[in-house]
């Protein structure tokens, strides 16, 4: 399948009308030598809550951040023409009451760029918040108090594209396993935030020759990595170039501070050389016949607003 763009649709997801795109499918990165794992190399068995009635724990909802675009390009391969650490990402979507795999479901993800800056606002530079980062390379490791808050202009709530790059951005389907692969790039940190990617799950609308049509968000949340994975992607180009101050894991107000639950992914690569490439991986609890487009889902009392 080709990959095809369509015009912005920011109205009620029930409305949201994507175009399908068709064409080869993505080789994922392969990863040779030593291996760094943060995790064993499965997933740890279902987590389960206090209530027998449900299976698995459900993965924690989270902030949409200010620079969501409405499913924009449907497609597996999002780098296009971005420099850094090749990384392939491969969630399975569940229903946390049953286990049973989400088929169909519409995935959506968006990252920033080794050095920062979101697709579709590059022209608010580093994470929304100044340009894009020169000079020296910085140590790797974060120095002084953390930062209080996120990007500058980011705001509460959504912001309006200034460009029309979509870089770092897809929307895909999970097969009837609830399986669904990115590949992408390992992303970077701009200042206020720990490195992540944001992304949501839509469910019960219908996939057609026209797209996407229907249904509903029952999951908004972010992705993870672990610092010591960021800091050897720091002693990378690009990445070495971004002299933004970097927020750990545990610094980042947004994050909940609880694993793989929150979005912590189980990470691959070879330790002697994160260039080649990270395999990533994550099952994904969610509530299917719930709703949970992020106005319910704020950050932490003491986040700032604009963190995104």
């Amino acid at each position: 399948m080709t990959d095809s763009q369509v015009p912005e649709n920011r109205g009620k997801l029930a409305r949201r009308t994507v175009l399908m795109a068709s064409g080869a499918a993505v080789t994922a990165v392969g990863v040779g030598g030593a291996l760094s794992v943060n995790a064993s190399a499965e997933e740890a068995a279902p987590k389960t809550h206090a209530s027998a009635e449900t299976c698995y724990t459900l993965t924690s909802e989270l902030v949409e951040g200010p620079y969501y675009i409405d499913a924009d390009k449907i497609r597996r391969d999002i780098t296009e023409d971005q420099e850094g650490i090749p990384l392939t990402l491969e969630l399975k979507v569940i229903d946390a009451d049953t286990c049973k795999p989400l088929r169909n479901a519409a995935v959506d993800i968006w990252h920033c760029s080794a050095t920062g800056v979101y697709s579709g606002y590059e022209s608010s530079g580093n994470g929304g918040g100044g340009p894009a980062p020169t000079g020296p390379p910085p140590s790797g490791t974060p120095t002084g108090e953390p930062p209080t808050g996120g990007p500058g202009g980011g705001g509460g709530g959504h912001q309006e594209p200034t460009d029309d790059d979509r870089f770092l951005r897809g929307t895909w389907h999970t097969d009837r396993h609830g399986h669904v692969t990115f590949k992408t790039i390992f992303p970077g940190w701009y200042q206020g935030r720990a490195v992540h990617i944001h992304t949501k799950v839509h469910v019960d609308g219908t996939w057609t020759d026209a797209g996407y049509e229907g249904g509903h968000t029952c999951h908004t949340g972010q992705f993870f990595f672990d610092e010591k994975s960021v800091l050897a992607s720091a002693e990378v180009a690009p990445y070495s170039a971004n002299t933004s101050t970097r927020t750990t894991l545990t610094e980042d107000t947004i994050y909940p501070q609880n694993g793989h639950t929150g979005g912590l992914l189980y990470l691959k690569y070879d330790k002697r050389n994160i260039a080649k490439g990270v395999r990533a991986h994550l099952t994904m609890g969610v509530a299917p016949d719930e709703t949970h487009d992020s106005s319910d889902t704020q950050p932490s009392p003491s986040a700032s607003p604009s963190a995104s």
